[in-house]
This record gives C-alpha cells, sequence and structure tokens, in this order.
C-alpha cells in the first residue's frame, strides 16, 4: 500500500461523481417513494463503480473478476430502472446466483443441523439452498442501504473481523487485498457519511455477494469454526431481509415492494423527532448506534467461534432484541403519524 494508491481513492470519488452528476447518470431519487424519507436531493450512486474500477486493479484477472462485474451490472439495471420489475430483478438474480454457486462450489455439507445436512447431501438441494442464503444476503444488504454509512461500515467490520482472526492467510496475499478494500471502504464511508455518494443497488449487490461468497469459501478451507459464526456475522442484512417479507405478508403487502419501515428508517424517525435532529444528523446517529451494536455482538461471538450453541443463543438474543426495538418504535411512529 503506498501514497499514490491512498490519494487516488478520494481524488477518483470526486472525479467519477463530477462526471455523473455532469451527465446527470446514476443518481439517486429515481422516483420510489421511500427514497424520500431522508434525502432531498440527487446523489450519485457511485459507490459500486468505484469498488469495481479497483477491483480491477486489485483482483487477478479471471473468471472471478468477470462475474463479479456481472453482479455490479445487474444492480445498475436496477439503479437505472431499466429492470423495474421486482420479480424479474429476482428471478435474474437467483438464476445468475445459483450458476455461480454451482460453478464455484458455494455450498457445505454440514452447517450442524442434522435435519438440513441430510438433504445437503443431494446436490440440486445443497446449491439451491446456498444461492437462496446468497440471495437473502444480497437483497438484506439493498434493504439495510438506507442510512449514511450503514452498509459499508458494517461490512467494513465483517471485513476487520477477517483480518483479526487471520482467515485472509488461505487465500494468496489476500492479506494485502484486504487491507486495499478496508482503505477504499474508509473513503466511501467518510463521502457517504456527508451525503456525497451512496452505494445504489449495484453497490450493495456487489458486497454483500461477495462477502457472502468470501465467508463460504473460508469456512469451506478451515472448517474448525462453526458455521453459524457465518450466520452471525451476516444476520443483521439477512434478519431485516426476512423480517420485512413477514412483516409485509402479515400487512398484507407485497413482500417485494419498498416501503419505509425498516428498522434503521424507523430508528431515523424516532431521534429526528425525539431530540428535534436535522435529517443528516439523524441518520448518522441511526447508523452509528446500528453499527455500535454489531461491533459489540462480534466482539462477543469472537471469544467463542468453535461452538454452535454460542452462536445460536446469540443469534437469538439479537432477534430478540431487534423484535423488541422495532415494535417500540414502530409504536412511536404509528402514534406520532409519520
Amino acid at each position: 500500500m503506498n501514497l499514490f494508491f491512498i490519494l487516488s481513492i478520494p481524488v477518483s470519488i470526486i472525479l467519477i461523481n463530477f462526471f455523473l452528476n455532469k451527465l446527470e447518470v446514476l443518481q439517486s431519487l429515481t422516483g420510489d417513494k421511500h427514497q424520500f424519507f431522508v434525502a432531498k436531493k440527487k446523489i450519485p450512486l457511485s459507490g459500486g463503480l468505484l469498488i469495481v474500477i479497483y477491483s480491477f486493479f486489485l483482483l487477478p484477472f479471471g473468471n472471478e473478476l468477470f462475474y463479479f462485474f456481472l453482479i455490479f451490472l445487474i444492480g445498475i439495471l436496477s439503479d437505472t430502472k431499466m429492470i423495474n420489475s421486482a420479480k424479474i430483478r429476482f428471478l435474474i438474480q437467483f438464476i445468475f446466483i445459483f450458476f455461480l454457486v454451482v460453478k464455484f462450489q458455494l455450498n457445505l455439507d454440514d452447517i450442524k443441523v442434522p435435519f438440513i445436512n441430510y438433504f445437503l447431501e443431494y446436490n440440486i438441494f445443497s446449491y439451491s439452498f446456498f444461492a437462496f442464503c446468497l440471495l437473502i444476503v444480497i437483497n438484506g444488504t439493498n434493504f439495510i442501504d438506507g442510512l449514511n454509512g450503514l452498509v459499508i461500515g458494517y461490512y467494513s467490520i465483517v471485513l476487520s473481523i477477517i483480518l483479526f482472526l487471520g482467515f485472509e492467510e488461505i487465500f494468496f496475499d489476500m492479506n494485502g487485498i484486504i487491507l486495499n478494500y478496508l482503505l477504499i471502504l474508509f473513503f466511501l464511508l467518510i463521502f457517504n457519511f456527508f451525503d456525497r455518494l451512496y452505494l445504489g443497488d449495484s453497490g450493495s449487490y456487489l458486497i454483500g455477494f461477495a462477502l457472502g461468497a468470501l465467508l463460504i469459501s473460508i469456512y469451506k478451507e478451515i472448517p474448525f469454526f462453526s458455521p453459524f459464526f457465518i450466520v452471525l456475522l451476516l444476520w443483521y442484512p439477512c434478519f431485516e431481509n426476512l423480517f420485512s417479507i413477514l412483516r409485509k405478508f402479515q400487512l398484507k403487502k407485497s413482500p417485494i415492494k419498498p416501503d419505509s419501515n425498516h428498522l434503521h428508517q424507523i430508528l431515523f424517525f424516532y431521534l429526528k423527532k425525539k431530540y428535534k435532529l436535522r435529517s443528516i444528523s439523524a441518520n448518522n446517529n441511526a447508523s452509528l448506534i446500528i453499527l455500535l451494536y454489531n461491533l459489540i455482538i462480534f466482539s462477543i461471538g469472537i471469544q467463542n467461534i468453535s461452538n454452535t450453541q454460542f452462536q445460536i443463543i446469540l443469534l437469538i438474543i439479537n432477534i430478540l432484541i431487534y423484535c423488541a426495538i422495532y415494535f417500540k418504535l414502530f409504536a412511536y411512529k404509528y402514534k406520532l403519524k409519520i
């Protein structure tokens, strides 16, 4: 890592944002009502584009990089509304992710659940199961990308844990690559906190898939820790996705239609109304609260990564705390009729 690389990142962000604004492409506020709950102006969706550009320099040129780029393109089609149907988008995602799971063997035969392990012996079930898991991760990542720094900060913590535990040593020169990506995410985080760029669907899909696939690959190489530690590291975007689907089914709404009732959004409303904060302050504070909570949970989980029962207990605690806070904040929002 050299000074030129470090300085190139903020310069690249500024240049990319300049051209996207000048050309009026890849902008936020494309018409969905939920996009207006925080931002009132158009922000360039340049986060994913920057990650892809630097990936061409950081990753070995080959199939992995090509498919990495295709995940980004699926997000671009969503950001630009070229694929406006959520059903079609999910179908394309699943087909493509299923293909990648098969090609790169992104599946496991033991997840410490005997009942599921029995079915994992059948390849078609195993591939479908893990394709579905990755689909939940990438769309859950997109769901939580409603606050400044939330997705970038969350996955920066996950990458830091991979580095801290030494998992990167199973891959050639992965140590340097992870440090470089952490530096990229650091600058993206700064610009994101000040409303100068967003990840967009392209960036969210890219980060969610990359980290989900990386964690599965790490476990396949060094399965001495519990697979539920992987689940713990990805619990928040996954549970946000599943909870949102159940919530919308309960309200007889389409599970794929976006709304403003995710946990991070109602936490934003609460901080803004309760403490009379400006939108940007409520946004950033809500994000920091969620990130701090997950940092604490991950720090606890690291203490016993090989104990499946320990990891499951942490997951249950997370779900109970999530639900308790959600319903309390939702009642407050409903009371104010926001």
